[in-house]
């Protein structure tokens, strides 16, 4: 026998377990699961928002929700419109309400009951563009009011300095930087839903103390100064919800408390201790 046969018989075994997993699935009875997805077309005045029921047969589908919006669309109706992107959990495009609470839809694993069905909305007290597209705008220029940027007082030359931090500084960033602007946070607060115009929300002020707190950035005491007014942080409530769900395990009511605390004025402003060092 040749080596390439004999490459080709093991190349064959190798892919044995898949095939007959295959076969198996094929012949399963179909799990049949319904999911209602809203539905709303601003080119058709005529039709108002409502839930359009799909069947999906979970055997032929993978495990997310996203999965099976991907293969309603595929299979049976291309006209369904959502966001998606990289499908893991990083870039937050698939965020949107799930049987009652905001996740991305590709970190979400579909309900095995088939006798329920799962409800998809867009994220919610949001306009909506089409079906589960919500419009960004708002939150994106709330973002940008943020200034997210290192700022420095001195005079730096890009690509001519860097600017190093210590272990203990570096570690000041964790739970803060893995934030993917999903919105899910804020869509899911109360006092963003009523005050979105000028409370900035759970996800926004978590982003600005990131810069706030950070070694750095020596804009601390200006950033701070913006906020204090009756609405950019002081409509929290505390009601906690933004950090029930967010999907990647972060903690934007506690943020939130700390700029609270640093508004006061009873709490120092982190020291800035970072090193700048010429190449």
């Amino acid at each position: 026998m040749s080596k390439a046969s004999t490459l080709l018989q093991l190349s064959s075994r190798a892919f044995e377990p898949a095939i007959r997993l295959a076969t198996t699935a094929s012949a399963q009875t179909p799990r049949l699961k319904k999911f209602a997805v809203y539905r709303w077309n601003p080119e058709d005045p005529n039709q108002k928002p409502h839930l359009q029921e799909y069947q999906v047969d979970l055997n032929q589908c993978g495990v997310m929700v996203l999965d099976a919006l991907i293969k309603i669309k595929n299979e049976q109706d291309p006209t369904l419109t959502f966001r998606r992107s990289c499908r893991e959990g990083i870039c937050g495009s698939c965020a949107m309400n799930i049987n009652g609470t905001n996740t991305l839809a590709c970190l979400c694993k579909i309900d095995d009951n088939t006798s329920k069905t799962s409800k998809i909305y867009p994220l919610p007290h949001m306009f909506v563009i089409k079906d589960l597209i919500p419009d960004m705008n708002n939150f994106y220029a709330q973002y940008r009011s943020i200034e997210p940027y290192l700022k420095r007082k001195d005079t730096i030359k890009f690509g001519e300095q860097q600017f190093f931090q210590s272990v203990e500084d570096r570690a000041k960033l964790d739970g803060l930087y893995e934030c993917i602007l999903c919105a899910c946070c804020s869509t899911s607060c109360p006092s963003y839903w009523w005050n979105g115009d000028k409370y900035l929300g759970p996800a926004v002020l978590l982003q600005a103390y990131r810069w706030i707190i950070d070694s750095r950035d020596e804009f601390a005491k200006e950033r701070l100064e913006k906020f204090d007014d009756e609405f950019s942080v002081y409509r929290c409530h505390t009601i906690m919800n933004c950090s029930t769900v967010c999907p990647k395990g972060l903690n934007p009511g506690l943020i939130v408390a700390e700029i609270k605390k640093l508004l006061s004025g009873n709490y120092p402003l982190p020291s800035k201790n970072s090193s700048v060092i010429k190449n």
